[in-house]
């Protein structure tokens, strides 16, 4: 159980490795300009907050998509969020249970938009699946400068529980 509870944050890694790296080579050190109304720190801790749109523009940034895969994936990116909120909303079903059902519906989005890519797109998006395998461009160890959303909207539980 602990070795599928580890396999599925790592997958759950890897969706948000997409959209922060996206972010981070973005926006570089303006990350307060481009931040969406609200918390600057939408974009570092609550990027899962992005809406399909705001996710699809940051990846066609990052991969220079063409306008046909933008649209493509601006369909798997609804269809993974119209998934996510019917299981969500399924109370028949145990925090347990619906991890790994998120889980799958994140691969199955990554393995849509990998395949859609080409060659040359194919290697970006694995350079950024690797970065947030090993732990990069989240959270901690962003690597791109100070203060990109370690302030006030930082994850409470990692420094006020020390």
């Amino acid at each position: 159980m602990l070795k599928q509870s580890l396999l599925a944050l790592a997958l759950a890694g890897v969706v948000c490795t997409v959209t922060a790296s996206a972010v981070a080579q973005n926006n570089g050190s303006n990350d307060q300009q481009s931040a969406p109304a609200g918390a600057p720190s939408e974009q570092w801790h609550g990027h899962h907050h992005l809406d399909p749109e705001q996710r699809a523009e940051m990846l066609n940034k990052q991969l220079k998509l063409t306008s046909d895969q933008q649209s493509k994936v601006l369909e798997i990116l609804k269809s993974e969020q119209s998934q996510m909120e019917k299981l969500r909303s399924d109370s028949s079903l145990s925090q347990d249970d619906r991890w790994p059902k998120m889980m799958e519906i994140r691969k199955s989005t990554n393995d849509q938009i990998r395949a859609l890519l080409d060659p040359d797109q194919q290697k970006k998006w694995d350079a950024m699946q690797s970065r947030r395998e090993q732990g990069q461009g989240h959270h901690e160890g962003q690597g791109t400068g100070q203060g990109t959303g370690q302030g006030t909207g930082a994850a409470p539980d990692s420094s006020e529980q020390k």
